[in-house]
């Protein structure tokens, strides 16, 4: 399993893993939403990353691009926006994973010709 591993699997369960435990590292532990947020959310990110779960590549990196999204969305939504620490940590791992994930995506043959098929109409 760990063998087979893309390098986009590797940099989704670093950060996912960061996310998880960042609360206790950074110092926002205090704020529950933000906590919450970043141990589910990073969990999730890390397992997924690790695990061969059945998914195909495009909906593999189309999960990544929406939990980077939602990261970046959470502190307003969640209404932890005041709390640095914790927005900014949100913020620079979901641009990161909507990046890393957008950039696999584009590097996939997979997904373009997908793409090509269904959206480009080729």
């Amino acid at each position: 399993m760990i063998a087979d591993m893309r390098w986009q699997d590797g940099a989704g369960f670093s950060l996912g893993l960061w996310l998880a435990i960042s609360p206790w590292v950074i110092g926002f532990s205090d704020e529950q939403a933000a906590t919450a947020n970043a141990a589910v959310v990073g969990i999730a990110l890390a397992v997924v990353s690790l695990l061969e779960v059945g998914i195909s590549e495009v909906a593999d990196g189309w999960l990544n691009v929406a939990s980077g999204l939602w990261l970046v969305a959470s502190p307003i939504v969640l209404g932890f926006g005041a709390s640095a620490p914790a927005a900014i940590n949100a913020v620079v791992i979901g641009v990161l994973v909507t990046l890393s994930a957008a950039w696999a995506m584009s590097l996939d043959k997979e997904i373009a010709r997908w793409w090509h098929e269904h959206v480009a109409g080729h």
